[in-house]
Order: structure tokens, then sequence, then C-alpha cells
């Protein structure tokens, strides 16, 4: 799960990097929560490169205007110009982004499928 190999959980728990408890029969055991402790340590420390490019054109700058989210998803609703952009996502994305009511976000959209519609005839309404 953490993609290291044995030897570096070894150093790591001389370092008192981790925690490790003992089987029955002597083999080193992790507690899943300290697996995420050390997922979540990792991911903050990792630097994400600068994006330079990117095929999505769709780019639309604005202001976020409302969030509504439980403990799993969020539907976050960012209004720019004339256009009204909702976004579902997970709420653990909005507190990673630091979204807020009244905060500036950029929505980029790269959609797989456009669906295109006709109308049918105006009536004549006289």
């Amino acid at each position: 799960m953490l993609g290291v190999s044995v030897e570096t959980l070894r150093r790591w728990e001389a370092e008192g990097r981790v925690e490790m408890g003992r089987s029955e029969g002597g083999q080193r055991v992790i507690d899943v929560a300290e697996i995420t402790r050390l997922l979540a340590e990792r991911r903050r420390a990792s630097v994400d490169r600068p994006i330079v490019a990117q095929s999505a054109r769709n780019r639309f700058a604005g202001i976020v205007t409302r969030i509504e989210r439980d403990k799993i998803v969020a539907v976050v609703e960012v209004i720019s110009g004339p256009h009204r952009l909702v976004s579902l996502m997970t709420a653990e994305a909005v507190d990673d982004l630091g979204l807020a009511v009244g905060k500036e976000a950029v929505c980029v959209i790269k959609a797989t499928n456009v669906i295109v519609e006709i109308p049918s005839p105006k009536e004549n309404r006289s």
C-alpha cells in the first residue's frame, strides 16, 4: 500500500517514523490508521509541478457562490460571467482546494461527450 520495501519499513520503525506491532508468529504488523497517516504525510510533503500546458480549452474563471457538502461529497457552484457552473466533487477536494463562498476559482471543462439537441419549432401564437 505504501509502495516501499520491507527494509524501508524496518528502517522507519527503527527511526520511530512508524509504529508496528507483532503478530503471534512474530511478523511485523502495521495498523491501517498508521498507513493512512503515512500516506497523508507523503501527500502533504509532495510538491506539484506547475502546469505549463493542457488539452482542456474550456476554462471559466469566476467566483464560488455556493457550497453544499456532507461528509463525503460536495456540490460547488461557480459564477463566471453569464455562466453558472456546478461541480460535484469530494468533500476532501473542497478542503484541499480551500474553497469557500466568495473565493476565486477556475472551472476547467474537458468533456468526452457533447450532446447537441434541436428544439421543436416555435408555435405561432396569434
